[in-house]
């Protein structure tokens, strides 16, 4: 299924609305200031959430007036009715009257003021919707992408976790082989009698042809590379590990990830995995004794020079490693 980037229409269309708020803002008209100054209200009656209806002299109107207001409900309970020392049993407050332009001697409402200002200002709008898309666009697109990502590094360390297995199984086999073939040779010969474990133990190594002693060099030497960069690349495995990893571990894993990403390119193109199998399934041919002795005591009779070259051969090689714990 094809990945569709819809995060990232998100995060372009959060941008898109940012710089469009911001214009709107930039272009807008600053809203006219008029002057004002506080007052005493006498609060004539009041409920709990702050609406109330007050009393306050007019100099321009040269009378009292009486209106509706939004008082402080959280001011101290000594500036609300019966509290308040007034003879008439009302509360106080203080406020804001216009003192110029046509609510001249009209209280300030900051609840209307502020509903006016919110309403007015569309480029505060659109910039907190731009906003709001931009980090949406950011952070889903970033848990979307981070499955993704560590889904595929979490295949490339199985796959050279496979490999490693490939090539340690390769260079055990052989290394089992050919300490067979030592084994009995310390035993036995090759004279006019020869050992048929012996012949035997050789006829696997001549079965798995000349190219098992080179592969399975190179796969003792990729095993081992393989183990270490795994071992370095473990947080990369899953999230979990990641989180757990310190920051020295993660750049680590990131090497060596960028590591097995390159080994296991060239391993694909020698085709490495093929051939350890091979070579693993050629020297594991002499598992079954009887039919092995068969077909080792019939090859020998064909050519027996051919063994006593490889005899001669494997005695003047130094030992070869075998891995340990890789099967049981």
């Amino acid at each position: 299924m094809r990945h569709k980037p819809f995060f990232r229409w998100v995060l372009t269309f959060g941008f898109v609305l940012f710089a469009c708020g911001m214009g709107i803002s930039t272009v807008q008209p600053e809203p006219e200031l008029v002057a004002t100054r506080q007052i005493d209200l006498a609060v004539v009656e009041e409920k709990s959430d702050g609406t109330c209806r007050v009393r306050w002299s007019d100099p321009y109107a040269k009378r009292t007036r009486e209106g509706a207001y939004h008082c402080d409900p959280t001011r101290s309970s000594w500036l609300k009715a019966p509290n308040y020392g007034d003879s008439r049993g009302y509360g106080q407050e203080s406020g804001f009257m216009y003192t110029e332009g046509p609510d001249q001697g009209n209280l300030e409402d900051p609840q209307a003021d502020l509903k006016f200002k919110n309403d007015s200002d569309p480029g505060g709008v659109v910039l907190a919707l731009g906003i709001l898309a931009v980090v949406v666009g950011l952070i889903g697109g970033n848990l979307r992408a981070l499955p993704r990502v560590l889904g595929v590094e979490r295949q490339l360390v199985r796959r050279a976790a496979a490999l490693a297995e490939a090539a340690g199984w390769a260079a055990e086999d052989y290394g089992r082989a050919m300490e067979a073939a030592r084994e009995a040779g310390q035993q036995g010969a090759l004279g006019p009698a020869p050992d048929p474990e012996l012949v035997r133990a050789l006829w696997v190594l001549r079965e798995a042809g000349p190219q098992a002693h080179p592969a399975a060099e190179a796969a003792l030497e990729l095993s081992a590379r393989l183990t270490v960069l795994l071992e370095e690349a473990a947080p990369a495995a899953g999230l979990r590990n990641r989180l757990q990893a310190g920051p020295s571990a993660r750049d680590a894993a990131e090497v060596a990830v960028a590591e097995l990403r390159r080994l296991l390119a060239d391993a694909e193109r020698d085709g490495l995995q093929e051939r350890f199998a091979q070579a693993s399934v050629d020297l594991l041919r002499g598992q079954d004794a009887e039919r092995a002795a068969l077909a080792a005591g019939a090859d020998f009779e064909r050519d027996p020079e051919a063994y006593r070259r490889l005899f001669e051969e494997l005695t003047s090689q130094a030992a070869a490693p075998v891995p340990h714990g890789r099967r049981t």
